[in-house]
């Protein structure tokens, strides 16, 4: 689930992006935190042990990088879908280096731009007519 829609219930196309972006990490990781091993220039090291025999590194990195993109906490960092496409089946384009999540569950760490309240600091809420 995005950011935003968590906090704010605003959905968008970047929502589903944010949600791909899980995807391709779970897919590849089997783990949702890999943030730190990205940080610390180790993203192989979070490999899904399932996942065997030949692989291309650069393509796994690759996909790590992009999912690490679509989960960005600004929707409007995120790589639209045909972004994402031409990442994919380009092997020239140079991709655009991740910020840190919205959200990694390692120690429960969130952004310091990330609350669940509204700027009063009361819990937002969704009001619908009669």
């Amino acid at each position: 689930m995005s950011p935003e829609y968590a906090m704010f219930r605003q959905f968008s196309e970047k929502s589903d992006i944010y949600s791909f972006g899980v995807m391709i990490i779970e897919i590849v990781a089997g783990k949702k935190n890999v943030w730190r091993q990205w940080m610390d220039k180790t993203p192989l090291n979070i490999l899904d042990p399932n996942i065997k025999g030949d692989y291309s590194k650069t393509e796994v990195i690759k996909c790590i990088q992009i999912g690490l993109l679509c989960v960005q906490n600004d929707p409007e960092a995120r790589p639209s879908i045909l972004t994402i496409a031409s990442y994919l089946s380009s092997h020239s384009i140079e991709l655009r280096t991740p910020q840190q999540p919205a959200f990694f569950l390692q120690g429960r760490s969130y952004n310091d731009s990330s609350a669940l309240f509204s700027s009063n600091g009361m819990p937002s809420s969704t009001f619908f007519p009669r």
